[in-house]
């Protein structure tokens, strides 16, 4: 879910003490954050939850270029180091395969000491929490047409794209659970809140209610800097949607609660918004949730928060079945993040908006190449947005080729679920039964020591049956929701992949995995482990 610029400066609502509670002025600003602290309490079942976007950072070339050399020297660095590694972890294997059972024995142990945690860990940074990922219920017969988001609407229909899954907080004490969107598009994580109350939703939950007036971030936090305050005593938000739609509130700091694989609690305290005032669509799309989990690399977002205390390591990723009703689950923290096998390409902040961004340079449908040959696309991966959206020329060029992939469819415009659908000659109920007829969509990014880098989206991760039994294109025009020249990969192209986000290398990478089983990830590559094991056996 992406929002334009957030307005960083505003006179927050004057203060009342009302039984314990701040009362904001109901005037709404023009400017402001809001944050809010989550508390500390058990709750088993219920996790916390995190990322997005809303920052200014003009892009300067001159950055750009100070950054390129170290980084690349970084990554020949970290290419040399690993390939010692390996050949050390080789040698080490054979011995111990050869070696009489102490030795295999002891190599086994000394691996096994570095995987509970005795080796590194303690480095990088601490723990990692593991979170549901839910999907979020359907509205009425067609979930498609019925959607909410906080984009404005396609081609006049009722149609608005919005993030498929939520996940679990506990926040408070006692802990009590609110589900929050899920957004690596968004910086700052809010809960709608009874501060009072001007303006919310129904929501999932009752609203949050800050414990007390000593819980308000005032002004002078280091978090709240760049904005401007007319209050010194609290930190405002105000954030605008590219719909229109928006959110104002103040920033809280309260206790989370998140519970490791093992079932220990880690109580953090955590500054978030809590939102007292939601306008426009927004007011639709909170029918189910409470709020927004912000997870972008921004200070204020919950990842950069843990990871700026030394809780966990500054990574975390989402994993979501290719099932649309089977979930998944999100990481806090490198722990289950894969060793071997991801693909990773650097990512910056975007020039206006701080979304993260990679660049490709060729999209290719089957054999066709979609983009303007030599020209730089840039790629956003969004948790928040259900669709994919494609620059308009790329896009045209997608559907004149779908279009003359099979004489056995031909558009259906009386279809509108999506802005583009065909009708098939012979019946269909799910994708499986067409998917065969059309052609994999692939990013392609610049190859990396002459290994190629390719994000592949397969038809059934760009292919949606609308209840008439058509095939609709689940990507959409980006001018649509004002991004002309950018590609947003949304759910419905993130199924069946772990995306995992490396904020301290600046990279974003991928894996096909099922998403059914999250597990802590060995340091030691598995071919050398099944040796060793099998050798002690």
């Amino acid at each position: 879910m992406a929002a334009t610029t957030p307005v960083t400066s505003s006179p927050g609502p004057p203060e009342e003490q009302d039984e314990g509670r701040t009362k904001p002025h109901h005037q709404r600003v023009p400017n402001g954050y809001v944050m809010i602290v989550v508390p500390n309490d058990r709750r088993d079942e219920l996790p916390a939850s995190s990322p997005p976007r809303d920052a200014d950072a003009p892009e300067e070339e001159r950055e750009d270029e100070e950054e390129r050399s170290p980084r690349a020297t970084s990554s020949l660095w970290r290419a040399a180091v690993a390939v010692v590694a390996l050949a050390a972890l080789a040698v080490a294997g054979s011995v111990c395969l050869y070696a009489d059972g102490d030795a295999a024995t002891a190599a086994w142990r000394l691996l096994d000491t570095r995987e509970d945690g005795g080796g590194d860990e303690g480095a990088a940074g601490g723990r990692s929490f593991l979170l549901p990922l839910y999907p979020k219920p359907h509205r009425g017969d067609n979930w498609l047409q019925n959607s909410t988001s906080l984009f404005p609407p396609l081609t006049g229909n009722e149609l608005f794209p919005e993030g498929m899954y939520y996940t679990t907080v506990s926040l408070g004490n006692p802990p009590r659970p609110y589900f929050l969107d899920v957004d690596t598009g968004s910086h700052t994580t809010w809960i709608q809140c009874d501060a009072p109350c001007t303006s919310c939703a129904k929501g999932a939950h009752p609203l949050y209610r800050p414990p007390a007036r000593t819980n308000l971030v005032p002004a002078s936090d280091q978090l709240c800097e760049g904005a401007q305050h007319d209050n010194p005593n609290q930190c405002d938000y105000d954030i605008s949607y590219a719909d229109g739609s928006s959110s104002m509130g103040v920033h809280v700091r309260d206790n989370m609660q998140f519970i490791s694989e093992d079932g220990e609690r880690e109580n953090a305290d955590i500054v978030f918004g809590c939102g007292y005032d939601q306008q426009g669509i927004l007011l639709n799309r909170l029918e189910n949730t409470d709020g927004i989990l912000g997870l972008s690399n921004q200070a204020l977002s919950l990842p950069t928060q843990l990871a700026s205390r030394g809780i966990i390591s500054n990574a975390f990723g989402h994993c979501m079945t290719r099932d649309p009703s089977g979930g998944g689950y999100l990481f806090l923290g490198d722990d289950y993040l894969p060793r071997w096998g991801m693909t990773w390409v650097p990512i910056r902040d975007g020039p206006a908006d701080d979304i993260r961004r990679a660049q490709v340079q060729q999209v290719n449908h089957g054999d066709q190449q979609l983009n303007v040959q030599g020209k730089l696309t840039q790629v956003i991966f969004d948790s928040g947005s259900t669709y994919t959206y494609f620059p308009n020329e790329a896009l045209i060029k997608l559907i004149s080729s779908l279009k003359a992939a099979s004489p056995r469819f031909v558009q259906d415009d009386s279809d509108k679920t999506l802005p583009f659908c065909m009708k098939a000659d012979f019946p269909v109920r799910s994708v499986d039964d067409v998917k065969r007829f059309f052609k994999p969509l692939s990013l392609e990014f610049e190859k990396r020591f002459f290994f190629s880098r390719t994000f592949n989206i397969r038809p059934e991760d760009y292919l949606i049956i609308s209840d008439k039994g058509n095939v609709c294109l689940g990507v959409l025009d980006g001018t649509t929701i004002g991004y002309d020249s950018v590609i947003i990969v949304g759910d419905v192209s993130l199924r069946g992949k772990l995306i995992a986000y490396d904020n301290d290398e600046n990279e974003v990478g991928w894996i096909d995995s099922d998403c059914t089983n999250p597990r802590r990830q060995s340091r030691i590559p598995s071919f050398l482990r099944r040796a060793l094991h099998n050798q002690v056996l």
